[in-house]
């Protein structure tokens, strides 16, 4: 089971880009990382201070809107429009629809009617002072959401949670954090979480305090806490960066990481995990780097805090393996909706006969190119060698050159 996360999230580089009015309450607001807050009777120019995005009450037709990027584009899979705090002045109805674009479009580009929005939540009704969570269904990968509300009103926060794909163009030629939220990484185990949560260690800010890292209760037998962290893409791990920051006096005392090329996560004695970091000695409010002289394929990190203690940040850093970046090429490329489909294979010299053809066979296998090159007869004006070394770059990389 994968973890959610808010692809919105303002520390995963999340915006809210447009509002159609934010008179009472900032659009930025809405993406603020902690729960909202309000205190009564605080008064401003702009009528009483709210913890929120609100609009001006509307005396013509129409509606009220706010346009967000992703901070990491990804699958949605539910929307959370919480109007906690908002009880008369709530909007009666919401409306939440996605698009996925190549590159930085701005507002203007975003809300042309030529883009292509699809629907993910379609009009519902909303209540005051709730959570109002709802499914999404729909598996295509998306950049951007747009929320819409009926006819006015207010807004606290709004969550997109899902599961972050990151471009795998990204990716070449570069080494990266393979175990970050932008990269797709997860956190899907820990031994503690009593003070904060493990789900804190691959977000790819720094910490500001002590409470944005994990941290475990005080041990009192012989054992010891780890976490487990499921790398976004599987690769070659070259240095890991563990961070103490802020945890001065209750900082791990030690560590020890294992990695392994497995899906599914071994039993702590398997022979599967293979030593990346012996035990090593930390020191607390530091940011310790450590080169890693593996060269096996990683796909799963565990690592061991001894005996408990707080940990700020855990970066792993490497370059991506060529067959995961290859199953990370087609996943991605068969998640875009159509227009981005196409988008990304103009950018990348296809033209345009050949374009209509590769979005209408999607999802392509990813023997695909290996197919394509077989049965194409070297005569062939529509798949020639430049054309398929095209392709192979977009979906397999830049290693992909064997033609």
């Amino acid at each position: 089971m994968k973890a959610e996360t808010d692809l919105a999230a303002r520390w995963l580089g999340g915006s809210v880009m447009a509002a159609s009015d934010e008179s009472f309450g900032d659009k930025e607001n809405l993406l603020n990382a902690g729960p909202a807050a309000f205190e009564p009777g605080h008064y401003g120019n702009r009528g009483e201070i709210v913890d929120g995005w609100e609009t001006r009450r509307r005396r013509e037709p129409g509606h009220d809107w706010a346009l967000v990027r992703l901070g990491t584009p990804g699958m949605i899979t539910s929307v959370d429009v919480d109007t906690s705090f908002f009880t008369g002045n709530y909007p009666e109805f919401c409306r939440v629809e996605a698009c996925g674009r190549e590159g930085y479009p701005g507002p203007g580009e975003l809300n042309d009617p030529g883009t292509d929005w699809v629907e993910i939540v379609p009009r519902s009704a909303l209540q005051g002072n709730e959570h109002n969570a709802f499914a999404v269904s729909d598996s295509h990968r998306f950049t951007h959401v747009r929320l819409s509300v009926f006819p006015d009103g207010g807004v606290a926060r709004l969550r997109v949670f899902g599961h972050a794909m990151p471009d795998p163009r990204l990716l070449d030629g570069v080494t990266v954090d393979l175990a970050g939220q932008l990269c797709g990484g997860q956190v899907i185990a820990s031994s503690d979480a009593f003070y904060t949560s493990a789900q804190m260690l691959n977000r790819p800010d720094e910490a500001r305090t002590m409470g944005e890292g994990w941290e475990t209760r005080r041990r009192r037998d012989a054992g010891h806490d780890h976490v487990v962290l499921r790398l976004g893409v599987a690769g070659i791990v070259r240095q890991l960066i563990i961070d103490t920051r802020h945890f001065r006096y209750n900082a791990s005392a030690a560590v020890a990481v294992y990695g392994c090329d497995l899906q599914t996560v071994p039993s702590f004695d398997s022979e599967e995990w293979t030593p990346l970091l012996e035990r090593t000695m930390l020191q607390p409010d530091t940011r310790h780097h450590f080169a890693i002289s593996s060269k096996r394929v990683t796909e799963v990190i565990r690592l061991d805090a001894f005996p408990d203690g707080g940990l700020s940040r855990v970066r792993v850093i490497g370059g991506a393996d060529p067959a995961a970046r290859r199953r990370a090429g087609y996943a991605w490329f068969n998640s875009l909706p159509d227009t981005q489909a196409i988008e990304a294979l103009r950018a990348a010299g296809i033209d345009s006969d050949r374009v209509a053809r590769v979005v209408e066979q999607r999802p392509l296998p990813e023997n695909w190119i290996g197919d394509l090159r077989a049965a194409t007869p070297a005569s062939s004006s529509l798949w020639d060698d430049k054309a398929l070394r095209e392709m192979a770059t977009l979906l397999d990389g830049p290693r992909a050159d064997a033609f």
